[in-house]
């Protein structure tokens, strides 16, 4: 559509830890344009993050950092109680980790994507929002924030410009919302989408009308710069190539 803005297809990856392997990121890599690099607190280790940098540079791929809570065996999706002052460090800690190795390639981190509670967190309090915000801040305020779209982003606007810090909106092509525009728990069985045909549609739905649909069918319109799809899915390359096509 005419002026309308050019949606970008964002995975996480790097989420292998030693010899146990996870994802499809040798044969994703070629398909998306932002790649969300673990950062070894949720997943990863050092020659993960190592090859993870290596495989973006050669596909050309943005890099972002995918920073979560301390919590390998719960693979991040379990909140950690934490001060603001330990969300900062741990935030700083593991961004600064990534940008060493993309340091020594000759490449750099464009973006902050919060992995799994750490990002549903900073979504649902400000307090953690700002922590994460000012420690991107006092690291590299050109170095941008992924946030999910909701339909209204004005606060997540304003406090973003109080750091100086640009925001990427991120929609989910395989992932469930409430009403409030907020994501459906992965406790529940219906959190995650897995026909190709509802992910397909959900996504010329958000191109051309620049909505989608919840659980309960109320339309939400969102600002799209970048769809999300899980590289540790089953159908994660088949989606991801057909999402290309619908994007391109």
């Amino acid at each position: 559509m005419e002026g309308q803005t050019m949606i970008r297809l964002n995975c996480d990856m790097g989420e292998s830890f030693g010899i146990w392997k996870m994802g499809q990121d040798e044969q994703i890599m070629p398909y998306i344009s932002l790649a969300n690099l673990a950062c070894g607190f949720h997943a990863s280790d050092a020659v993960t993050m190592s090859r993870s940098v290596q495989l973006a540079k050669q596909y050309n791929v943005i890099i972002g950092a995918h920073p979560g809570y301390q919590d390998l065996i719960g693979f991040g999706r379990r909140s950690v109680t934490c001060t603001l002052e330990e969300i900062k460090s741990i935030v700083l800690y593991q961004l600064g980790a990534l940008s060493a190795f993309c340091k020594a390639n000759g490449t750099t981190v464009s973006y902050v994507k919060p992995h799994g509670a750490l990002y549903n967190d900073m979504m649902r309090d400000q307090n953690i929002l700002k922590a994460v915000l000012s420690a991107i801040s006092s690291f590299d305020k050109n170095i941008k924030l992924m946030v999910l779209s909701t339909p209204d982003n004005e606060a997540y606007e304003y406090t973003a410009k109080m750091y100086n810090i640009g925001l990427i909106y991120e929609v989910f092509a395989d992932r469930n919302y409430n009403d409030d525009g907020s994501l459906v728990s992965r406790m529940r069985d219906n959190a995650v989408i897995t026909d190709e045909l509802e992910v397909m549609q959900r996504v010329k739905t958000l191109r051309d009308n620049g909505y989608i649909e919840s659980i309960n069918s109320k339309k939400l319109y969102l600002k799209a710069d970048t769809i999300c799809v899980h590289g540790d899915g089953e159908n994660a390359l088949i989606f991801i190539k057909a999402l290309q096509k619908v994007l391109n």
